[in-house]
């Protein structure tokens, strides 16, 4: 009896309020949880997106005298971003060195057991300054703090340290270079030794000819993950999973950034404001779902982040790669 009660009960006017606004998160929210409940943990490459209001974000939360608020939701959206995915990966962190204040107000908007993962900062894993206007005058220079493990620790990761359980994956992105293979791994090697014990690091390698079994016996040596990673020069996800021994540490992270072939900026052209999926990926849906049975059957925490320029909308990915049907 109570069963029919509760199927044949009409929602409320507030009900309805919340599944016009925020429609996809309705959907997502028992998915990802139960994800989350086999450590299989599934967000966005960031979550600062107008696009998603209506489908992860309720209009309604973000007014200020009866208009929209684009700094009161830039300020306070992580926290109903939280309510809907486990984890998200903070990009923002390659650019700056973050305050222990900073760190603070991150952490007080989301649950206990939520999980971001961040991406070392640039000054970190920048081996010479891209020449770029953003950069200044040290643009073209060499970066004379590459790879310093005592930067890394007295910068970032003693601020982090209290956020320590909650810190999915540290993410060491190393930009295409023209450095060979064995001399990147030369330098590399003391590194990942030097690095203190208690975080999960990962490294994510834009150069295809450093995938070699040099490359992931090391990173296996150290129990750091490489990040399967979907992007522009990169071999297609599939590839890459199907790289013998490519899985080099007790947890998995995947990134699904770019198409193959597809330049950053004309991702950001065709797809922004990442509202809805626009160029599905049938290849990279499928590999997002063989990485997520290997966690299942290797019973490996997995850590899968989509961004909107992979298909257009990373919500939308996500409810295609959920989808048991």
């Amino acid at each position: 009896m109570s069963e029919r009660l509760v199927s044949e009960r009409q929602p409320s006017l507030f009900e309805n309020q919340q599944e016009e606004e925020a429609s996809l998160a309705l959907l997502l929210r028992p998915r990802l949880t139960d994800l989350a409940t086999h450590n299989i943990f599934i967000g966005g490459s960031s979550w600062k997106y107008e696009g998603w209001l209506k489908q992860i974000y309720s209009p309604s939360r973000y007014q200020t005298r009866g208009r929209f608020s684009k700094k009161l939701f830039e300020e306070t959206c992580l926290r109903e971003y939280a309510e809907t995915f486990p984890t998200v990966c903070g990009d923002f962190a390659f650019y700056q060195f973050p305050t222990e204040a900073f760190w603070q107000r991150l952490f007080a908007q989301v649950p206990e057991k939520f999980q971001f993962a961040f991406k070392v900062p640039e000054q970190i894993t920048c081996r010479a300054f891209p020449q770029i206007p953003r950069y200044g005058e040290q643009a073209g220079l060499t970066n004379h703090t590459f790879l310093d493990a005592h930067l890394l620790q007295d910068a970032f990761l003693r601020q982090l340290e209290p956020y320590r359980h909650q810190t999915a994956a540290l993410i060491f992105e190393f930009g295409y270079s023209p450095v060979p293979s064995n001399d990147f791994l030369e330098l590399l090697a003391p590194f990942l030794t030097r690095l203190p014990k208690g975080f999960r690091y990962a490294v994510e390698i834009r150069n295809p000819d450093y995938l070699t079994p040099k490359y992931f016996t090391l990173l296996r040596d150290h129990n750091v993950a490489h990040v399967y990673n979907s992007w522009t020069r990169m071999p297609p996800l599939q590839d890459q999973i199907a790289i013998p021994d490519s899985r080099t540490a007790d947890f998995l992270v995947t990134r699904a950034l770019l198409r193959p072939g597809r330049p950053y900026e004309e991702a950001v052209r065709a797809f922004s404001p990442y509202t809805e999926v626009r160029d599905p990926n049938p290849e990279v849906r499928t590999a997002l779902r063989e990485i997520m049975e290997i966690s299942r059957s290797e019973r490996r925490t997995s850590f899968i982040y989509i961004n909107n320029r992979l298909e257009g909308s990373s919500p939308g990915t996500i409810v295609h790669i959920t989808d048991d049907d």
